[in-house]
């Protein structure tokens, strides 16, 4: 058995019940591996997963494709490198509560963005305010990440990044509802998130564990769709007992279930979404590294 640690993103959330399912119904064990699995919660986001595998405290991180950038641009760079995606399209949004005066992106302009200080986020709602003809003159602030949420359902903040299929799916929001802004409507060319993360170094001198790891997080993942009743009870013994409460899961899993992918291409990323990407963090100025396809995300273990 080769063991492995995984490191979350979030506390146990829809994104995450491939690697639950494939832990509780043996599909690792099936692949000879050993996964130990640890969340933000544990430490109140501390440390960031990406840190934690630089830090050697975990073999593998979820986390956005902008985090290899970061960590492969910084001024001591670490070699992070992409080798799957969870899900085949963007399923993330900025969004307000329908209540408000703010029913598109230019209408942002002086309100409060609540940002998980995460690398170009606050670039790309900018852009996207100015893509609708406004200004971008957003007020960003930095609450704890794992209550950003509810600064929006308590109306501190007017705006955040939420995954649609998650906090979309909440149902203290259901009557009221939200209004949501898509990278993709207003010219932004997001690409993945969350990724999964690990060293060049690993996946040099355990390509094999990692392609064993990736097959049996692929049937998690795929058992979700075909078993969604038994799916949603495996990730529900994992959930905080706020999620637990408030979170319609049989929504989440049906936003989720078609962008998991199939047999085929569960976890590819696309080329030229990538691409897409790197070129407009370019031209817009956000980023002055030189980065390749090759050196970021590889797709070769899936």
């Amino acid at each position: 058995m080769r063991s492995l640690h995984l490191a979350l993103d979030w506390t146990p959330n829809i994104n995450h019940i491939g690697f639950f399912i494939a832990k509780r119904k043996g599909f690792y064990t099936n692949e000879d591996i050993d996964l130990t699995i640890s969340t933000p919660g544990q430490d109140n986001y501390q440390v960031t997963p990406a840190k934690k595998v630089e830090l050697g405290e975990a073999d593998l991180a979820l986390c956005p494709l902008e985090s290899i950038l970061s960590y492969q641009s910084k001024k001591a760079p670490f070699d992070l490198k992409a080798i799957a995606t969870i899900f085949k399209e963007d399923l993330s949004a900025i969004t307000v509560k329908k209540e408000t005066v703010i029913k598109r992106p230019r209408h942002l302009d002086g309100a409060t963005y609540a940002s998980y200080k995460a690398r170009y986020e606050d670039h790309i709602v900018q852009e996207m305010i100015k893509n609708d003809g406004g200004e971008g003159t957003i007020k960003v602030v930095y609450p704890e990440k794992l209550g950003i949420w509810n600064t929006l359902l308590t109306n501190t903040y007017d705006a955040t990044w939420i995954f649609l299929n998650w906090e979309g799916a909440d149902t203290r929001v259901k009557e009221a509802g939200l209004t949501y802004f898509k990278m993709k409507d207003y010219q932004i060319p997001y690409s993945y998130s969350p990724v999964i993360a690990t060293s060049a170094e690993l996946i040099h001198t355990q390509s094999g564990a990692l392609t064993s790891f990736l097959e049996a997080t692929k049937q998690g993942y795929l058992y979700a769709v075909t078993h969604p009743k038994e799916a949603i009870e495996i990730l529900r013994e994992q959930l905080t007992e706020e999620d637990h409460t408030y979170i319609d899961l049989d929504n989440s899993l049906s936003l989720s279930k078609d962008s998991f992918g199939n047999e085929d291409n569960w976890g590819v990323m696309e080329l030229e979404n990538v691409q897409k990407f790197l070129d407009w963090i370019k031209e817009k100025g956000l980023e002055n590294h030189h980065f390749t396809i090759e050196t970021i995300m590889t797709n070769a273990l899936l």
